[in-house]
């Protein structure tokens, strides 16, 4: 697998490329329409219900219609793949500690790119730069497993307080559903 750098990706076929520039500068510009109309909603970083979502940041996983969410009802943890690793038990204690969430919701998906990386991305990018990566891959072969190991990561880990009520599961990006995955028993 080549670590290069990507190809450019078009633009999105309503939007004018040429009178914005760069996808950074379109996001600066719809953020600026965005704000002509904000309203504050008047809400404080707690969330509404009380949960912290894990998921896969794979674009096509939009969380909120998934799960009928709205703005101010979770926190939402988002990494490759929906792998818990230190950064998300971080991420999770604040959420937990100081801003009152009490259950967890896992994510991974059908499709998921961690599924056909290895460690060996770790020692491309060696090569390819000269220093070595302080992160793992975290690479996995099957979605149910990873999900039951990050549960058993949240639910052992000493710094959340909070983990009775931790759940995992698997989107199909082809469905749209959501298969839960029963934790190790």
């Amino acid at each position: 697998m080549s670590t290069s750098a990507p190809s450019p990706v078009p633009p999105p076929p309503d939007s004018d490329s040429a009178a914005v520039g760069t996808v950074t500068d379109a996001l600066v510009a719809a953020n600026q329409r965005y704000a002509a109309t904000f309203a504050d909603p008047g809400m404080d970083a707690r969330p509404v219900r009380r949960v912290a979502l894990v998921a896969c940041m794979d674009a096509r996983v939009d969380l909120h219609a998934a799960l009928g969410l709205e703005l101010g009802d979770c926190h939402t943890i988002r990494n490759a793949g929906g792998v818990v690793t230190d950064d998300i038990i971080r991420s999770l204690t604040i959420s937990q500690r100081a801003l009152g969430t009490r259950s967890v919701v896992l994510i991974h998906h059908t499709d998921c790119g961690l599924l056909t990386l290895t460690e060996d991305f770790r020692h491309e990018i060696e090569e390819e730069v000269g220093q070595r990566p302080a992160w793992a891959v975290e690479a996995f072969r099957d979605l149910d497993a990873d999900v039951r190991q990050s549960m058993q990561r949240v639910r052992t880990s000493p710094f959340l307080p909070h983990t009775d009520d931790v759940r995992g599961f698997v989107f199909d990006v082809t469905t749209g559903l959501l298969r839960e995955i029963a934790p190790r028993s």
